[in-house]
This record gives structure tokens, C-alpha cells and sequence, in this order.
């Protein structure tokens, strides 16, 4: 566990962001053949009360907003010259009365300094600052947010002003580039993933080590608000955000700090399938194969345990492994928990079941950005903006280092519906004990959620939790994490004594997919807590 302080917060990063967006945008335009003008414009977030009252509700900025300029105020705009890559905040001019109830009013220049733009104007002044920058023919282009959200389902919303009708608009070139810009990370960027992952370890192991009377939450329809007792698992799927960048991390243990030999079954079952993917994913690599990957793991756990039967080849050709985990593998991890970018343009989601459920199926990659991505072959005048904001060549040629962040959340579920909809299907049913699995219909089911980014070797865990049973057993007895030498020799003495409860179970012993006595194949570097005691999925990835 990282004992260091939140990392700075760098506005340079979001100058960076716009940097690479500028470099990709003109790209795509001088592809098309374009011409290389217009703004790239988009709309901030607004402050919102609840409902009719004046209750404020907490705001959080907009994403793509976020992304680009780092913002935390409500109620801006921003724009970025493509043929100059000068950025231009718009703040809203606030009222004396803000000031009585509020606090004291930042003049326009403490927002260009703080956020490491070009310049910064007051929102009623758009249109004569934007028509006074453009240097192209015509009326100024507007380059505006509007596409489709793969994972929500839902379209951006394009920026709308007093005045917008003197403009050309362009609704469908940026969304794709700057989707595809989120999906792959720099340095700075990664500082902070890793920085909300460390507090999201922390807060997992407080909820470890204080375990008794646990509730779990729901939803408004259906809320889980029953207390957890002797004999449940637990499913904590949560992770903290630090400057906009998210965390997403899942645990699963028995609630009365013992597992059984069928909670022992079940939990392998899922960290075999966990740590497989971790040793498996490098660039290249396809999302799909790793789901089945996982779900080719936790089949054989199972018919190993003797919850279902026959051939795993036929299972996974028969699509058992939906049935217990209806979810998708994973997904994007960034400014949002599920960042977008999954399904491209072009690119259709399977219609097997599962795999429909995957958030992307795209190879995973080291770094999008082609070789051309070099100070050099930027535009002379992005370069000598970049500089004005004392943005160094160093850090801009870093950005070809970027890196590609996600989760990986194998699960393995009982759900009530599903395994009755298997049970009478011709095919599936073959596959299933009933005497066997009859013992597991209230069991829930366990999820194990890690963070990970993608490098040219393999990939960096940067979830640092403990994963083994005896592990998780071993600090809900009161060890701190990370375990220390003389915990792991005091377990190993217990162990071999074969006469404490810290012993492995026969379940585990079979089922586990490494040694009780070393660490999970690779090493650690927002949802609500969840109990699986009723086998609802709280949180689908």
C-alpha cells in the first residue's frame, strides 16, 4: 500500500490533452483533405438544484470538459484554435450578489493562470472573441461535441450559446477523436489513476478489517438494506476519484472472516480466472479471448468442484459461461469509471450472450499515436503556444508513451433467474449438478475488480488489496496490509500445524489457482458497496 501524499495536481496535463487532440484533429482533417480551421468548442457543465427546490446539488464537471481543460467551476465554455492550438476559456460573469453569499469573485486572470490557457473572456463575449480569432474563409467553423456514448447509450450534448447561428457547425468529426484521446493515457494522467487506486485499496481494507455489520446498497427501486450476518459474502465494488480521474476495485470475502469450503470453491474459481487474464494481457492482445479466457477458468473451477459436468470445450461452446458471468470483462478506466471509446465507429457489439455484454472488444494497445507524433511535425504555431505555456519539448514528445487503462472484473454468479432459464434449456441443463448447485441458490455470488494499464511487456496492477483467501483471512483477523515477514511466517506456521482456522479449506486447496504461499501472478503497484447474499448484480461492468 503506497504511503506517499496525493500526487500535484498539474494543469499541465490538460494542456498536454489539448495538445495531442490539436496534433490528432489536423491529422483527420488533412485526411479528408479540409481545410485546417475552426474551433474545437464545447460547453461545461451547469450547477443544478434539486428538483424545484434551491437545494444545490454537489457539481461535477462535465467529462470531455474536464478532459480538455481541467475546470472545476461550473457554467464555462472553452475553445481550441485547430490552426494555432491557442485554448480560450469563457467564464461566466457572476453577480455582485455571488460575492456576498459565496465568497470573493476570481478575476478572469487567475483563471488563465490556474488553468494554462491562452486567454480567458467572459461567455457573453463568444461570438466577437471567436469571429475576431478565426483565420479562415467564410463564417467561423465550430467543431462540436455531438456522438454516442457505447457504454451509457447516451449522445453528448453539443455546446449552444446566444449568437450560435452566425457559425458553421460541424456535429460529426470531433466526438470519434476525442474519445479516442481519452482511451489512451500519459504519464501525469497515470499518476492520478494510480493515486485514486491507492485510496481505493485503503478504503477496501478498512472495510476488511471492520467487518461486522456491513450493509449493502442497491438501488432506489430495489435497495439491499439488509445487514449482513454469519455465514454471508460480501461484494465491495467502489473506488475514490482524485481531480476528475477514477478508481474502480472490487473485493469479495466472508463477512464473519472465515471462508467456507463453498465460499473457498467460488472465490478461486474467480481468482484463477483474474490472475490468468493479468499474465495474458499485453498489446495485441484481443478483449474478447480474455473474456473467454476468464469464463474458461471459472467453468473448470466449477466442474472441478462438481457444480456442473462434462466437457469444458462443449460448456464453452454452448455459452455456459453467461450463466455465471453475465457481465463483461472489463472496461475503460479514466475521467469517467466507464470510459468511453469501447466500440468505435464501424464497430458492432457481439450478439452471443456475454460477449453482448462487453463494454469494447477491441485489441488492447500500448499507445495509439503514430510515429509522426513528434515535436517536429507539430505546426510551428502549436509549437510556440505550447511553449508560451511552458510546456517543454520533453513532455510533449512523452505523449507517444501513452498507455491504454482498464479494469479487469471477472465474476461468477448464482443467479436465480439465469441458472432457472439453464436449467430448463435442452443444452445447458446437461452441464449442471442440481443436487450440486441447489446448495448455491442463496449464495450471491464474488467479483474481483483490479486496475490495470497496458505496457509493451504486460501490464502494471495498480490495485494493491489482498487477493489469496488466507491473505484476505489473515488482515480481517487484524494483520495491516501489506502483510509483514512476520505475519507471512506466523501463517505459515499455523499453516503447516493444520489446526487453526487460518488453514486453507479443501475447497481452496483444490481450487486455487496459486500457492497459498506466494503473492497473485502479478504484483499490485464507483460503485457502492454491495453484498451478493441475494444474487442481483449491483454493478455490471
Amino acid at each position: 500500500m503506497a504511503s506517499h501524499g496525493p500526487p500535484e495536481i498539474a494543469m499541465e496535463l490538460h494542456a498536454l490533452s489539448r495538445a495531442k487532440l490539436v496534433h490528432s484533429f489536423r491529422q483527420r482533417l488533412k485526411a479528408s483533405s479540409l481545410p485546417l480551421f475552426g474551433f474545437v468548442f464545447l460547453q461545461g457543465g451547469e450547477e443544478h438544484t434539486r428538483y424545484c427546490s434551491d437545494h444545490v446539488m454537489l457539481f461535477r464537471q462535465e467529462s470531455f470538459f474536464a478532459y480538455l481543460f481541467g475546470v472545476r467551476e461550473p457554467g464555462f465554455y472553452g475553445a481550441i484554435d485547430v490552426s494555432t492550438g491557442k485554448s480560450i476559456l469563457f467564464a461566466p460573469k457572476l453577480s455582485e450578489d455571488y460575492a456576498v453569499w459565496s465568497g470573493k469573485i476570481k478575476p478572469l486572470s487567475s483563471f488563465k493562470e490556474r488553468y494554462m490557457v491562452s486567454a480567458v473572456h467572459y461567455t457573453d463575449e463568444i461570438p466577437g472573441i471567436l469571429k475576431s480569432q478565426y483565420r479562415g474563409p467564410g463564417k467561423p467553423l465550430l467543431y462540436l461535441l455531438s456522438g454516442l456514448n457505447s457504454d451509457s447509450n447516451k449522445y453528448s450534448i453539443p455546446a449552444s450559446f446566444e449568437g450560435n447561428e452566425a457559425f458553421e457547425k460541424d456535429l460529426t468529426s470531433l466526438h470519434p477523436i476525442l474519445t479516442e484521446s481519452r482511451i489512451f493515457k500519459s504519464e501525469l494522467e497515470l499518476g492520478l489513476i494510480k493515486y485514486a487506486n491507492d485510496i481505493s485499496s485503503a478504503a477496501h481494507i478498512e472495510a476488511l478489517f471492520h467487518r461486522s455489520a456491513i450493509i449493502h446498497y442497491g438501488h432506489a427501486a430495489a435497495p439491499n438494506d439488509r445487514t449482513l450476518v454469519d455465514g454471508d459474502m460480501a461484494l465491495m465494488d467502489m473506488g475514490a476519484e482524485y481531480h476528475f480521474y477514477a478508481s474502480d476495485v472490487a473485493c469479495s470475502f466472508p463477512v464473519n472472516g472465515k471462508f467456507s469450503d463453498d465460499q473457498s470453491l467460488v472465490y478461486n474459481a474467480v481468482l484463477k480466472a483474474h490472475n490468468a487474464v493479468l499474465s495474458e494481457i499485453k498489446p495485441g492482445v484481443s478483449w474478447i479471448d480474455m473474456h473467454k479466457l476468464a469464463e474458461k477458468h471459472i467453468l473448470e473451477s466449477l466442474a472441478k468442484g462438481g457444480i456442473l459436468v462434462g466437457e469444458v470445450d462443449a460448456m464453452m461452446d454452448a455459452r455456459l459461461g453467461a450463466v455465471f458471468m453475465p457481465h463483461g470483462l472489463g472496461h475503460f478506466l479514466g475521467i469517467d469509471a466507464h470510459d468511453p471509446g469501447g466500440y468505435p465507429q464501424g464497430i458492432e457489439r457481439p450478439t452471443e450472450p456475454g460477449l453482448k455484454a462487453l463494454r469494447t472488444t477491441r485489441e488492447l494497445k500500448e499507445g495509439m499515436l503514430t510515429e509522426d507524433w513528434k515535436l517536429a511535425n507539430l505546426p510551428k504555431l502549436v509549437v510556440l503556444n505550447m511553449k508560451s505555456l511552458k510546456i517543454d519539448s520533453k513532455s510533449l514528445s512523452e505523449l507517444a508513451l501513452e498507455l491504454c487503462v482498464l479494469t479487469v472484473s471477472p465474476g461468477c454468479y448464482f443467479n436465480e433467474i439465469l441458472l432457472n432459464k439453464a436449467t430448463e434449456d435442452p443444452t445447458l441443463s446437461a452441464f449442471i449438478n442440481n443436487s450440486a448447485i441447489s446448495r448455491f441458490m442463496r449464495f450471491g455470488g464474488v467479483r474481483i475488480e483490479s486496475d490495470v494499464h497496458v505496457s509493451s511487456d504486460g501490464c502494471e496492477n495498480f490495485t494493491d488489496l489482498p487477493r489469496e483467501t488466507w491473505e484476505i483471512e489473515v488482515v480481517m483477523a487484524g494483520a495491516s496490509w501489506p502483510l509483514n515477514n512476520e505475519t507471512i511466517l506466523k501463517y505459515k506456521k499455523e499453516k503447516s500445524s493444520s489446526t487453526t482456522a487460518l488453514t486453507p479449506t479443501t475447497a481452496e486447496q483444490n481450487v486455487s489457482s496459486t500457492s497459498e504461499e506466494a503473492p497473485p501472478a502479478v504484483a499490485p503497484a464507483q460503485e457502492m458497496p454491495a453484498s451478493t447474499s441475494d444474487a442481483t448484480l449491483t454493478s455490471i461492468d
